[in-house]
């Protein structure tokens, strides 16, 4: 059974960093990104549908440029739920909100730095400016990842689901972002 694949793959006029889509979001928090249309699903909305189901296989064709985007959102998410499950007591929603934000913020690697976990199948940004378009880019959909993590975690009071949190100790392709 294959894995499921992003339907923005065949989006037109995406603009791309190396070989990665950055896609219009829905977003409360300032930044470079292009904002989507409210009422159409943006590419954090398809993460968060498609987390559980793909994070069950640990292989992933790459079918376009938006997959690229969908691979490093899904293991965010994975390094999200990591980091609520490790907290030595259950947090609540605001200590979770306060700690997913922190880690949506903190400095991570980008295709092209020597530490990005998946450097073999992306492309490195053409130019420094790409780069840091791209870091922006995806600090500004991690924070907003994260918001909406929260809520759907948390949706049933001030405890985890715990049918999400079963997933924190699975990893999809058997790799992590490192957070």
């Amino acid at each position: 059974m294959p894995a499921y694949h992003s339907s923005l793959n065949e989006e037109p006029d995406v603009r791309q960093i190396g070989n990665m889509s950055i896609l219009p979001i829905k977003t409360r928090y300032r930044g470079v990104a292009p904002l989507a249309d409210p009422s159409q699903p943006d590419i954090i909305d398809e993460t968060l549908d498609l987390f559980r189901a793909n994070s069950l296989f640990r292989n992933f064709e790459i079918k376009g440029p938006a997959d690229r985007t969908l691979i490093v959102l899904i293991l965010f998410i994975s390094d999200c739920l990591a980091k609520i499950g490790s907290a030595r007591s259950t947090p609540n929603k605001i200590e979770a909100t306060k700690s997913l934000n922190t880690l949506s913020v903190d400095n991570f690697p980008i295709p092209g730095d020597a530490n990005f976990a998946l450097n073999a199948h992306y492309a490195p940004p053409a130019s420094r400016a790409d780069s840091e378009f791209l870091r922006s880019y995806l600090t500004q959909v991690r924070q907003e990842l994260s918001l909406r993590l929260v809520n759907i975690l948390y949706a049933d009071g001030d405890v985890p689901s715990k049918w999400w949190m079963s997933f924190q100790k699975r990893r999809f392709m058997n790799r992590s972002l490192g957070a």
